[in-house]
């Protein structure tokens, strides 16, 4: 046996050193994940001190080709080529590369995390992470960090995704910078030398991705390993104080992020992971279908390699294992041909016969075996941060079993003392899209577990780990959010329903119950019950509602800094012309994905739940006023149940009218401004109070007096933030709401839906309803005449209808000045569409008709009515407006400039509730 036992050594096969090319696994300064644990993190770290497994050949240039170290133009006709990765460099750069191949990435990667790949799309001077090309056609990229590939190279990407959470499992050093290469802005300083280290014509440079520092990969050695999360770190959410216990849960349930489908899914059965043309008997040339095991064979996905018809045994063999980036020695592998149609029970269809060559048998198609060993020198990793090395080697035989070789890991690691009893070994499969654990039983015989890896894909077997760890296992704890529930139900009946449902078992708890919204938070005590619980949950409907199913972490609110306050995001991906999708999938790489939510996956009452016990918190809400609204009645439902009772909320404005982000100073509406800028002007905003009001909606049959008991539906009440229109605002509405329901894909544009908005006012220019005589109004008890009309409108603050100023700038001895946190309402009127063009011009205001903190309003029959731009048709009764809910904490955008991080304005406002007897 031999071991990596001090920081600094390397273990090679046999005691010999290593191949050139093959991975190495020490503990050099930079080296990345796979050195000691002092150095490394989940994702490459900086590169090493050499160019570790490339294989560079001088080659001749044909076309305008850039340096992937300098991105610089390379001058001349030769350059020199990685036949694996396609690394590309001047010939006084390649000394200098320290970005690892492709083939041995994988190999230095300290912590494997999955990736959460997004459906299919265009990305424009984007590059692969693993052939270092060009996305030409529809790519793959990661919804939580900045990894692009082709669909063809998922399957060899490196799964050094960001680790957003403790797992259970080996965590992270957050405290280190995550490194990600290549796909930079063009204008990308180094932070180093601070020269471009940007390019949209080559994969190059290196940038954090948690502080977002950026350098060129060979500068970026200089760099202290200390990462401070950057400009965003009093609004981030710590990935050390995450917990999500998730077992096999994929990446994708763990960030609520919908599925795509695996790459040949929705290809044909001939689409492997490589689909390249043949060559032409002319060219003097061979394209070969290459397998790299039973998997491979059984889903007929192939890698095609394109070799000279004379090619040696030894050539072909070397260029499938660059197509499958594996970089170990010729010898450890030979090729086994594939017939072209093996015959049932043709035993010799399928022997160890790859010693010929193709230019001798000629088949199509080959597959990628391993040589069989006696005996095999493996690496075990340990299992517990800080052990001072990356890994151990120990010598396994046909005798050795998992309980043999952790004994003898453990004496290497030198904690034999503790009893192998306690410890476990864990079999790892680093895929790129699911990292999936094994512990293996103490008889397993370990070198036939390896021959069967190998067997089933070599790819695989390089890509496998085994870790030795504590045998303490964390109690099974997973919250899932179900949503979707009946309204008003008991905790009791809530347990019935699901048990009845979903045949729930004893492991299963309802933890918090949210009865006025039907959803509860159920503490799930066995993994394989929670898996089974949340796929059948999506596809379970009760009475007749389908059921929503999130997987929930937990905040360890006890460990946040105490400078932290985090933000919840509240996305809502229908917005803004569908720039809603764009922006979650840049706040997810931003911040932490588990503080970025989907509104239209659950809502928000799964953020406000998440954040339910954080002291302290700030909420960015990216939607039109309707959704601000949607949220801000959330947040009022559950506000007793927040540690922090008054949390400020903000406003990125991605609807059509957006009065309360205008009134705010977040603008008309988002017009594709840096998501980054967005964040830090949410952290330097001002907090302001913003009156909320509460509407009772009591419809009753026409001219019903008090008492009629024969009521039309049950009184409802909705909260109002900017206004309440009664008809002809709220008809017009109407129209575009339901011309939006009918033909969503349409409304794409805001310009586009204030295009329907003109429509729908020009057919009802002709219109006359006379609305003065169908309502009746009270301000404060007294009975208000109201002039001819066709229109009546309550608004709460100074912008209405995409920003116009319906109250008007002029003084009257007869009103207080209209602010948005005086506890009053304003009334105004409005003739017509005419009347409300001109309001839109600027040419006029409103009529004014009433101030006041009370009203009630009679409908004598069915009028168009909106609320915060949500319109409906009410039937005849009253409406009853009263200040009865507390004001609400909004956030100003700050119009100086913004200061240095760690000050604040309003930290005493978000900190809790109001003091007793101030302001609400």
């Amino acid at each position: 046996m031999a071991a990596a036992a001090e920081p600094g050594a390397r273990a090679w096969p046999a005691g010999g050193p290593p191949r050139p090319g093959a991975p190495t696994c020490g503990s050099q300064p930079g080296d990345g994940g796979s050195a000691c644990a002092q150095s490394g993190r989940a994702g490459a770290g900086p590169p090493g001190p050499a160019a570790p497994g490339h294989s560079f050949r001088k080659v001749t240039l044909t076309k305008p080709t850039f340096c992937h170290l300098c991105s610089d133009f390379i001058w001349g006709l030769a350059g020199f080529l990685c036949d694996v990765c396609n690394f590309m460099a001047h010939e006084k750069c390649v000394k200098r590369v320290k970005t690892p191949c492709s083939s041995v990435a994988p190999s230095r990667v300290r912590v494997p995390v999955a990736h959460c790949f997004g459906p299919r799309g265009l990305y424009k001077r984007k590059f692969c992470a693993v052939c270092r090309k060009g996305l030409e056609a529809p790519a793959l990229r990661c919804e939580v960090c900045e990894l692009h590939v082709h669909p063809d190279c998922v399957p060899f990407a490196c799964s050094d995704c960001r680790q957003c959470h403790q797992d259970g499992h080996l965590d992270a050093d957050w405290r280190q910078h995550h490194w990600r290469e290549g796909n930079l802005s063009p204008g990308a300083r180094c932070e180093v030398c601070r020269k471009t280290c940007g390019s949209s014509d080559v994969l190059t440079g290196v940038r954090c991705e948690w502080c977002g520092v950026q350098a060129h990969a060979s500068c970026s050695a200089a760099l202290g390993p200390e990462c401070t999360f950057g400009r965003l770190c009093s609004v981030l959410l710590p990935p050390a104080c995450v917990r999500l216990l998730s077992r096999n849960f994929r990446k994708t349930h763990c960030f609520r992020i919908a599925d795509a489908p695996e790459p040949g899914e929705d290809a044909g059965a001939d689409a492997g992971p490589s689909k390249e043309a043949p060559a032409s008997p002319e060219s003097g040339k061979q394209t070969l279908r290459v397998f790299d095991g039973d998997d491979a064979l059984r889903r007929n996905h192939f890698r095609a390699v394109t070799v000279p018809r004379g090619a040696r045994s030894e050539e072909v063999l070397g260029a499938a294992l660059r197509a499958y980036y594996l970089s170990e020695d010729l010898g450890d592998f030979h090729l086994q041909p594939l017939p072209p149609a093996p015959r049932a029970g043709d035993a010799g269809a399928m022997e160890e016969g790859g010693s010929s060559g193709p230019h001798e048998a000629a088949p199509g198609a080959w597959v990628i075996r391993a040589v069989p060993r006696a005996q095999e020198l493996l690496h075990v990793y340990p299992g517990w941060p800080w052990a001072g090395v990356a890994h151990v080697a120990v010598l396994v035989t046909a005798q050795s079993t998992a309980g043999t070789v952790t004994r003898e890991a453990l004496q290497l690691l030198g904690r034999q003392a503790e009893g192998p009893e306690s410890f476990r070994l864990e079999e790892v499969l680093m895929d790129s899209r699911h990292v999936q654990r094994m512990v293996l039983a103490r008889e397993e015989p370990l070198l036939d577990r390896l021959r069967d890896i190998r067997q089933t894909s070599v790819w695989q077997g390089s890509q496998t780990r085994f870790y030795v760890s504590e045998s303490r296992a964390a109690a099974p704890r997973v919250s899932l959010f179900v949503g979707g529930l009946p309204l008003g139900l008991s905790p009791q009946e809530y347990s019935d329903l699901l048990h009845e449902a979903m045949a729930t078992k004893a492991a299963v708890s309802v933890s918090h119950v949210y009865s006025s919204q039907g959803a509860v938070v159920l503490d799930v005590g066995c993994f394989a019950e929670a898996e089974r619980l949340y796929m059948l949950v999506r596809d379970t409907a009760v009475r007749g509602r389908p059921l929503t199913a999130l997987v929930l972490p937990e905040v360890l609110h006890t460990k946040l800094p105490p400078d932290c306050r985090p933000l919840l995001v509240f996305v809502n991906p229908k917005s803004g012309g569908l720039k809603g999708r764009d922006l979650l999938c840049s706040f997810r790489k931003l911040l932490n994905p588990h503080q970025v939510f989907d509104l239209t996956n659950g809502g928000p009452l799964p953020g406000l739940h998440l954040f339910s016990r954080v002291p302290s918190f700030r909420v960015l809400v990216c939607g039109g006023d309707g959704t601000v609204g949607w949220v801000l009645a959330a947040l009022e439902e559950t506000r007793r149940r927040l540690a922090c009772r008054e949390p400020s909320v903000a406003i990125l404005p991605l609807g059509t009218g957006n009065d309360l982000g205008r009134v705010l100073r977040w603008g008309a509406g988002y017009s594709g401004e840096d998501p980054l800028s967005v964040l830090v002007s949410v952290d330097e905003a001002d907090a302001v109070l913003v009156d909320r009001w509460t509407i009772l909606l009591d419809a009753q049959e026409a001219g019903g007096g008090q008492d009629s008991v024969a009521e039309l539906e049950p009184p409802k009440i909705v909260q109002m933030s900017n206004y309440c229109g009664i008809g002809i605002d709220a008809e017009l509405s109407l129209d575009f709401h339901q011309a939006r329901e009918e033909e969503p894909g349409k409304f794409t544009s805001r310009f586009h839906n204030k295009g329907v908005y003109v429509r729908a006012g020009l057919h009802k220019m002709s219109q006359v309803r006379s609305l003065h005589k169908e309502i009746r109004l009270q301000v404060e008890q007294q009975e208000v005449e109201l002039p001819s009309l066709e229109g009546l409108i309550f608004i709460n603050i100074p912008s209405w209808g995409s920003g116009a100023d319906l109250w008007g700038s002029d003084s009257d001895s007869r009103f207080e000045k209209p602010r948005m946190d005086d506890g009053l309402l304003e009334v105004v009127g409005v003739t017509g569409v005419v009347h409300m063009g001109q309001v839109q011009g600027g040419l006029r205001s409103g009529i004014r008709i009433a101030q006041g903190s009370y009203f009630r309003v009679t409908l004598l029959k069915a009028t168009p009515v909106q609320v915060d731009g949500e319109p409906w048709v009410q039937a005849p009764g009253h409406m009853i407006i009263s200040a009865a809910s507390p004001k609400v904490h909004m956030l100003r955008r700050a119009k100086q400039k913004p200061r240095r991080p760690g000050t604040s304005r309003d930290t005493c406002t978000d900190a809790g509730p109001a003091p007793e007897g101030g302001p609400k």
